[in-house]
């Protein structure tokens, strides 16, 4: 199935992003050591700054301004400006950067070419057209690179994760020449049992249900009635009847895109239904009629309302012959009485 410039364009993004979480703690871009005690910043050691208040030097001024400048000062930051992209375009981060819906979107392209569904969970099996005319049909055999992406993910995540926490370098040593810690051996079996499930039976359940990020972007989001949502054009929605419900199969996180935004709650913005949409209307002439829409345009998402056009919005009358000014009015003639003879 070929790939519209925009889902490129997202995929490159996101494996640059899976790369960074990958390495930053590696090149110590950000990592919390707990052997040092404290974060690592772009190389730099990052602490609250209260340890000369506890060994007595310095005063409860000095504290709290290092405890507000170093502490909530970039944790509230960095929360705000996340939830304000997610109130003004929705939860972006999710579809374009975050690592593990790629790993979602990755492990659910395999299983879709081994049992013919995104999930094991889905009760259909999903057409066998796609939305760029070719045909795809499940075959067991991809079942083993789909096991395979979902351990190696699993085992990846672990791995990265044990590295945010402790020095990498030990990490990655011990793991060559088998040398790991009792407690290092612990936490990558349990992560990569943990992991695997997740990713064999829950992947986009997780990002519905139980990542918080995601759920406090998607609060946001929805207070915004004017925020950035995919719009349907309902005046060529007769067009539709010669699809198979492209966008809907599209989406990843099993949304219905030609519906309210409350029902959207989750959309991740990744654009997946509008990329199939294109594809679908490109063999029939016209353009996608889904698109993303954003200020006003985005009111009938929110209430099923559609913009009334401006021919159909009340005119205000013409102005009548007694609306007029004094001065442009019609003179008018009085009638003189007549005089007897």
């Amino acid at each position: 199935m070929s790939r519209t410039v925009l889902q490129r364009r997202r995929a490159w993004l996101q494996a640059a992003f899976f790369t960074l979480f990958v390495l930053a703690p590696v090149f110590d871009i950000f990592r919390i050591d707990l052997t040092r005690g404290h974060a690592i910043l772009f190389g730099m050691d990052w602490t609250l700054g209260i340890d000369d208040f506890l060994a007595g030097r310095a005063g409860i001024g000095d504290a709290t301004f290092n405890l507000l400048w170093r502490g909530f000062l970039p944790l509230f930051g960095g929360a705000a400006l996340v939830l304000w992209i997610a109130w003004r375009y929705g939860r972006l981060y999710c579809g374009w950067m975050c690592p593990h819906f790629s790993v979602v979107e990755t492990i659910n392209g395999l299983m879709r070419r081994a049992i013919g569904r995104h999930s094991l969970w889905d009760k259909r099996p999903l057409p066998e057209q796609q939305p760029d005319g070719s045909r795809l049909t499940a075959r067991a055999i991809y079942w083993l690179p789909t096991l395979v992406a979902v351990f190696g993910f699993a085992f990846l995540w672990a791995l990265v994760l044990l590295t945010y926490l402790l020095p990498p370098i030990e990490i990655y040593g011990n793991l060559v020449n088998g040398e790991l810690t009792r407690n290092q051996a612990i936490f990558l079996f349990a992560g990569s049992i943990a992991f695997s499930l997740e990713f064999l039976f829950a992947r986009h359940l997780f990002c519905r249900y139980a990542c918080a990020v995601g759920l406090f972007q998607s609060l946001a989001w929805m207070a915004n009635d004017k925020a950035m949502v995919v719009g349907f054009d309902t005046e060529r929605a007769r067009t539709c009847g010669d699809c198979n419900n492209a966008c809907d199969n599209a989406c990843p996180m099993r949304l219905k895109p030609r519906t309210l935004k409350r029902k959207m709650f989750t959309c991740t913005e990744c654009g997946e239904c509008i990329s199939a949409c294109t594809q679908v209307q490109a063999h029939a002439g016209g353009g996608s009629l889904l698109h993303w829409v954003a200020g006003e345009a985005a009111r009938p998402v929110v209430t099923g309302r559609p913009q009334p056009k401006t021919s159909d919005r009340p005119q205000r009358p013409k102005a009548t012959v007694h609306e007029l000014k004094p001065s442009a009015r019609p003179a008018t003639k009085v009638k003189q009485p007549r005089r007897k003879a």
